[in-house]
């Protein structure tokens, strides 16, 4: 985690990576959690037998994991006012997905850090693409999310 202030924060900042392994274990908790029992995700015949190489994890879960990259790096879930992305290559159980970002825009009028996040595979597949987030450096000062 950094310190939230102005006098720390500034464009180029780069976020610590955060690797995190998809186990068709999550995948299935996943799918029961979200009532998204889709066969891709949780029926390997099924998934192969329209052109997928087995099971996929659901673009929500890998964009659950990059929301945890930024909310680890700004010291909270309650900092993070805003999180986009793609969906652009599917993750498989047993994937490693490997997220970074980088300070694009230090706000300090609405007291808005915005980043460019990228999340790929441990085989280089771009995953996520056109990630953005917007931080907040305060809690206490909500304001407006902005992206």
């Amino acid at each position: 985690m950094i310190a939230m202030d102005l006098l720390t924060v500034k464009v180029g900042d780069e976020m610590p990576l955060l690797e995190r392994r998809v186990t068709q274990s999550q995948i299935d908790a996943y799918a029961n959690a979200s009532g998204d029992h889709n066969p891709i995700h949780v029926d390997p015949d099924f998934a192969r037998s329209v052109g997928l190489p087995g099971t996929i994890a659901h673009g929500l879960l890998e964009m659950a994991i990059l929301a945890e990259a930024v909310a680890r790096w700004a010291g909270g879930y309650a900092r993070v006012q805003g999180l986009a992305c793609r969906f652009s290559k599917p993750l498989q159980p047993g994937d490693t997905l490997l997220c970074t970002g980088r300070v694009v825009d230090v706000d300090a009028m609405n007291q808005l850090i915005h980043l460019k996040l990228e999340a790929i595979s441990g085989r280089g597949d771009r995953v996520l693409t056109n990630g953005r987030a917007s931080v907040r450096l305060s809690v206490d000062n909500p304001g407006q999310p902005g992206l």
